[in-house]
């Protein structure tokens, strides 16, 4: 009896550890090789699997999510001779587990490998300046060429991004240099620019102001010529109007008459010929305003006349005739 137990539990253990064996769970997004005698059998899927133990060998589990892999810098020669140091980012995903496991030994390495090569060969066609500008493009043909050699490999190249690009200390140096001269440049062409705005606009306002003015200029005087026009209306027609003789206008003459020889350059004296007859007739009564007194019966009219540059007129003497 002893020895009937004995081995119902070693045959009840041997088909536990057969059964454990025997079950595999396989996560999502991962896939299993298996080996049948050394050989490649069958890929495991997602899900539960059921495989022969000691006949069955299990591969290691394989992702199948896309991978990201960052790539120390790699020093570059450019076509103008110098060297950069480029960081890589790649992302890949594996398409064929079975060609993962057998095609190639370490994927990731060969995939590194591959596209340090790939990077030289892009980069060593272009110059710096363009190697700088045209990150697109070299990614672009990083991609091609690398998933075309990776296919093989059951493996596909999603994309390949540049995540810098170090050129020499001394180059960037001389690029920032350059790059403050342009700024620099930039800088005085807008302060320029602005100025040139500043005296257009400022030129703009002088000639309006400048219009303006005269304008304002031209309405005064039209106005002025308007007033001065009514105003020699007014009094002519007050003249008219009032009908004034000749002595009226005599008399307003030559009050102005001290004023105009107020002037140092009045050296002439000018009388209208329209004014001859009302001096004639109101002789006396001019003669007692310039002289302040006297005869006026004794003055000849004519000779009043004919003495216009007088300058102040002379008190008639006691047998009533003017001496200049």
């Amino acid at each position: 009896m002893t020895g009937g137990l004995i081995v119902v539990a070693v045959l009840a253990f041997v088909a536990l550890v057969f059964v454990m064996r025997s079950v595999k769970v396989v996560p999502q997004a991962r896939a299993v090789v298996v080996e049948r005698l050394g050989r490649y059998h069958r890929t495991l899927v997602p899900g539960l699997a059921i495989v022969l133990p000691f006949v069955d060998r299990v591969r290691e589990r394989i992702d199948l999510r896309e991978q990201v892999v960052a790539f120390p810098p790699q020093p570059v020669i450019t076509e103008d001779n110098l060297v950069v140091g480029i960081d890589t980012v790649l992302y890949f995903q594996v398409t064929d587990p079975r060609a993962a496991t057998y095609e190639i030994a370490n994927f990731i390495q060969a995939i590194e490998q591959l596209t340090v090569t790939t990077l030289r060969n892009v980069i060593g066609g272009l110059h710096l300046e363009a190697a700088l500008t045209s990150r697109d493009q070299i990614n672009t043909a990083l991609r091609g060429v690398l998933d075309e050699a990776t296919g093989k490999w059951g493996i596909r190249v999603n994309r390949v991004e540049i995540k810098a690009i170090e050129p020499p200390r001394s180059v960037q140096e001389a690029m920032e240099k350059q790059m403050r001269a342009e700024r620099d440049r930039r800088a005085a062409i807008l302060t320029a620019e602005g100025f040139r705005q500043s005296e257009i606009l400022k030129a703009e306002g002088e000639k309006q102001a400048a219009i303006l003015k005269a304008e304002g200029d031209r309405q005064a005087q039209i106005l002025q010529a308007e007033g001065e026009a009514k105003a020699i209306d007014t009094v002519f027609s007050a003249i008219h109007a009032g009908d004034a003789d000749p002595k009226l206008l005599a008399y307003q003459y030559l009050q102005t008459l001290p004023k105009i020889a107020n002037g140092q350059a009045s050296k002439v004296w000018i009388i209208p010929s329209e004014l001859s007859g009302a001096l004639g007739s109101g002789i006396g009564d001019l003669a007692s305003l310039i002289g302040g007194g006297g005869d006026s019966s004794q003055l000849d009219p004519n000779e009043t006349l004919r003495r216009p540059r007088l300058a102040k007129p002379v008190a008639p003497t006691q047998n009533g005739d003017q001496n200049s």
